[in-house]
């Protein structure tokens, strides 16, 4: 009597595998076979004509480019007739110290000796 031949069971990742060759096989061969549909005009509509190069490049280039100019000019003519400054000042000012002693660096402690730490910072060469 032969023994029967026992096929090992096929792992989970051998399956995923080739469901992902499968997707992959198939996308080349259904962009292959894709083909643009070859139907008439309807009837209502006008015929296709060709469109100047100058036309195309003012409707995408100078209808947007005018459209940024108005909204620029709307944000800040007001600020600009009202005789506002439309640049922020960068100019140094005084610091805030938050959480700081309220009478600045006066109320800070003075150094008793060379070891103590009272009076800002302990950095040493």
């Amino acid at each position: 009597m032969t023994k029967p031949v026992i096929s090992p069971p096929s792992s989970p990742h051998s399956s995923r595998r080739r469901a992902r060759a499968l997707v992959l096989a198939s996308a080349p061969v259904l962009a292959l076979t894709a083909a643009p549909a070859h139907a008439d005009m309807p009837e209502g509509w006008a015929p296709v004509t060709d469109v100047d190069e100058l036309h195309a490049l003012m409707l995408l280039v100078g209808a947007p480019l005018l459209l940024f100019v108005l909204i620029a000019v709307a944000v800040y003519l007001p600020a600009m007739i009202r005789g506002e400054r439309l640049l922020p000042d960068h100019s140094a000012g005084e610091g805030t110290w938050i959480g700081g002693p309220r009478q600045g660096v006066a109320e800070l402690p003075a150094a008793d000796g060379e070891d103590s730490r009272a009076g800002g910072a302990s950095g040493s060469w």
